[in-house]
């Protein structure tokens, strides 16, 4: 499988990987891996393509309802694909913390202990959030709960890895979005190269590095900015809604073996 395995520094108990669009069972213009139930795919060639991630990991992968906010749910054995939520953590085997993307941001942590992992779908929206509280430090919040006392000082023990992502030559918006962000952080400036039209092209991945440092988190693999993992230049390996309009999915995936 041409399938993205995170390189760091995790417990060999912390399992994870991000497909991309290949090796599945979905025709044009969802070929082939397409992941989501909800893009206008057939669902048998979904439901087939889910079961193929299934047997390749050995666990259940839980997908999320994902609206770009910022709510985050627990997995235990009685949850179920479906949740309404873009961020999901587990301190429990059996059960693959699961976020789809087609140019947002997968976010994946655990921390050197193996004692919780998570992931998160950063999208601009729900990376900026409201009043300071977005998707990152949503996740943060449950996750530091589930690794107990001292959690929050121990964050520089926390491991985040990024996955592929619109990259920061292809993802032009407006005003309003860099606003979201500069008002919040002034160092946020550094992430966006003005435009002609009063448009800026934006660096995701550099927002949510930005984001991560701020809440204490150091240790940040995968993706960097750089060519190769952005998903709308790249159309035979990533699918990208920003480039083709109709798309399928692609997940990333964090479990505990």
């Amino acid at each position: 499988m041409d399938w993205l395995v995170p390189q760091w520094p995790a417990p060999p108990r912390v399992r994870a990987l991000c497909t991309t669009r290949t090796g599945g069972h979905s025709a044009a213009p969802f070929d082939s891996l397409n992941l989501g139930n909800h893009v206008g795919d057939r669902p048998s060639a979904v439901a087939a393509n889910r079961a193929m991630l299934q047997r390749a990991m050995g666990v259940s992968p839980i997908f999320l309802t994902q609206v770009h906010g910022t709510q985050t749910v627990r997995l235990t054995d009685a949850t179920d694909t479906g949740a309404e939520a873009d961020a999901c953590y587990t301190d429990r085997g059996g059960r693959a913390c699961t976020v789809m993307v087609a140019d947002c941001l997968p976010v994946l942590l655990t921390d050197q202990r193996g004692s919780a992992v998570a992931a998160a779908h950063a999208g601009w929206r729900g990376l900026a959030g409201r009043g300071g509280v977005g998707v990152l430090e949503s996740v943060l919040s449950s996750f530091d709960q589930t690794r107990g006392a001292g959690a929050t000082a121990d964050r520089p023990n926390i491991l985040a890895w990024l996955g592929p992502c619109i990259g920061p030559l292809a993802f032009e918006v407006g005003a309003d979005v860099r606003e979201a962000f500069v008002s919040q952080d002034s160092d946020a400036a550094a992430m966006f190269a003005a435009q002609p039209g009063n448009k800026w092209l934006a660096d995701l991945q550099g927002l949510t590095r930005l984001r991560l440092r701020a809440l204490g988190i150091q240790q940040i693999y995968g993706n960097d900015g750089t060519g190769a993992w952005c998903t709308v230049s790249q159309p035979a390996r990533y699918f990208s809604y920003r480039r083709d309009g109709v798309s399928g999915r692609m997940a990333a995936c964090i479990w505990l073996a």
